[in-house]
């Protein structure tokens, strides 16, 4: 199976502009996912932009670069311009592509192996992981979307609100009755799965959470998901970066 993996990265950013380029430990950011990125897929392994500062950026440490349009509205889509792009420079084919999140430096290779092992099963057309809150974490945050499982760990839905509501039970004791699953933010597709949810348009239940993998469900995809139990650390702001240096001191 050939395997793409791409880091989408923009530089404009309304809480957090340049971020794919602040520096970590010597390095930039992008620099961070990209070699932690390639020790799991190799040299199949490029960096999506719209902004020639990352484009030299990554080029200068050696890295694999593709310029795509500055009018996508999200990583998936960038992520199908780009497997266009690759596979016609190239003259390659690729089997899946991995989304990777470029605001994390600190992504731990498990989860990469865990993703790519989701499409050991064939039948697998989109696979993200998911992560069970821990018990001081507030499931009731909207910007930490939930997820419920089918029996097979597939998902059923993505919420901003905490699903399943458990009747007759107070609010304070939910997280004690169930388990309550986050969306962690890495994505695989087909090849041929990435170019068709790319062509859909938006969907009622996507409009109404603002999560773009409900136009998915709805149109009948199938999203398989892998239980992970490490934390993801996104950085969307200047101050989420200096909790986390002080969390990882070194690159470990």
């Amino acid at each position: 199976m050939n395997i793409l993996a791409l880091i989408p990265a923009r530089y404009a950013s309304s809480r957090y502009p340049g971020k794919p380029l602040a520096d970590i430990h010597g390095k930039p950011m992008i620099q961070h996912v990209y070699e932690r990125s390639c020790s799991v897929f190799g040299e199949a392994c490029y960096v999506a932009t719209d902004d020639t500062r990352i484009e030299r950026a990554v080029q200068s440490f050696g890295g694999r670069v593709v310029m795509t349009s500055s009018a996508h509205r999200s990583g998936t889509d960038r992520c199908a311009e780009a497997l266009a792009i690759i596979e016609r420079q190239s003259g390659q084919s690729f089997d899946t592509v991995v989304n990777i999140q470029g605001d994390e430096p600190f992504i731990a290779r498990e989860q990469l192996e865990q993703i790519r092992r989701c499409f050991d099963d064939p039948q697998t057309q989109i696979a993200t992981l998911v992560k069970p809150f821990g018990p001081d974490e507030n499931i009731f945050n909207p910007n930490s979307p939930k997820v419920v499982l089918s029996a097979a760990g597939d998902a059923l839905y993505f919420s901003r609100s905490a699903i399943p509501f458990l009747r007759g039970v107070p609010q304070e004791e939910w997280q004690q009755r169930h388990t309550y699953y986050k969306h962690i933010g890495l994505y695989a597709y087909r090849s041929d799965v990435l170019r068709t949810i790319t062509r859909l348009a938006p969907s009622s239940l996507e409009t109404a959470e603002s999560l773009e993998q409900l136009r998915w469900i709805e149109n009948g995809f199938r999203i398989r998901t892998a239980v992970t139990t490490l934390e993801s650390h996104a950085i969307d702001t200047p101050e989420d970066l200096q909790r986390l240096l002080g969390l990882f001191s070194s690159e470990a």
